[in-house]
């Protein structure tokens, strides 16, 4: 399962031999969108984290949470405090070299802006429908993240699943739970069926010629394209595997998500089976 992939140059000079039925390219610009901008959070989060926890240890115990957000000039990383009026107890800024050495740490407490506060108030009222609604489940040694996101007036929160454990990815177990503009939850959608761990090292010596970093089905309840989640997940570590692709399949497409490129691809799955031999290779890894 990882040693016959076509390239991405392959698949883009047989895509027209083939046909498609949907303007696949729009599409996959605008998964792909979605998930950088959810990498984006996620990455100034993760090195937010270790910068609060390292520069702010005083304020570590009253700590309630944190936020990321794109400000179109930066990403910036928000701890507040617990309680039923919090404060902003740190801000971190990164430039878009996503260097997590370059930041700008600002430690004076001060109120929410606008844009935070309504980050906030989606991400607590995601919270509270986490605590209530079995629809989201939670695994051994792994817990829910709340990673809420406004873009061009649309308020969501996704639900990622995350762990401590070393050499090891999660895929699936995520969740997007939609607001309306009074920030009331409106429906709540699982993007996957289950959770599928993906083992990984950054031992070149080791690697094969071409190394996936997943490669499973979606089940037809579920979305037909890769998600913008997967897509997050992936960016977040490829740098630090051996990676080349991410093949994730449906019924009727397969999408093919470029690790070194950080490039999307998505053609009929009838046209991937024509061009690649594994065509069966994912029956028994769907989620």
């Amino acid at each position: 399962m990882k040693k016959i992939i076509l390239s991405l140059f392959a698949i883009l000079s047989l895509l027209g031999a083939f046909g498609q039925e949907k303007d696949l390219g729009k599409i996959a610009d605008s998964i792909k969108s979605e998930g950088v901008a959810l990498y984006k959070s996620e990455w100034a989060s993760w090195y937010g984290t270790d910068i609060f926890t390292e520069k702010c240890q005083a304020r570590r115990a009253i700590a309630g949470g944190y936020i990321s957000y794109d400000t179109g000039e930066a990403l910036v990383n928000v701890f507040f405090s617990k309680g039923p009026e919090p404060k902003i107890l740190s801000t971190i800024t990164f430039g878009y070299g996503f260097d997590p050495k370059e930041y700008k740490l600002d430690t004076a407490n001060r109120d929410f802006s606008n844009p935070e506060k309504e980050l906030y108030t989606i991400r607590q009222n995601a919270i509270a429908r986490i605590n209530k609604d079995t629809l989201f489940k939670t695994y051994s040694n792994t817990e829910l993240n709340p990673v809420p996101l406004i873009r061009n007036g649309v308020k969501k929160v996704y639900v990622l699943t995350g762990t401590d454990a070393t050499g090891v990815v999660l895929f699936g177990n995520d969740y997007r739970v939609d607001f309306d503009d009074n920030n009331n939850v409106t429906s709540v959608k699982k993007l996957h069926k289950g959770l599928i761990p993906a083992r990984f090292s950054n031992d070149t010596s080791k690697q094969t010629q071409i190394q996936l970093a997943s490669m499973h089905t979606h089940l037809p309840k579920y979305d037909q394209f890769i998600t913008s989640t997967d897509i997050c997940t992936l960016m977040l570590y490829e740098k630090f595997t051996t990676w080349n692709q991410c093949v994730v399949m449906s019924k009727n497409y397969t999408s093919i998500w470029d690790c070194k490129r950080n490039q999307l691809i998505i053609l009929t799955t009838e046209a991937w089976k024509k061009m690649n031999p594994l065509k069966n290779a994912l029956e028994n890894n769907s989620h």
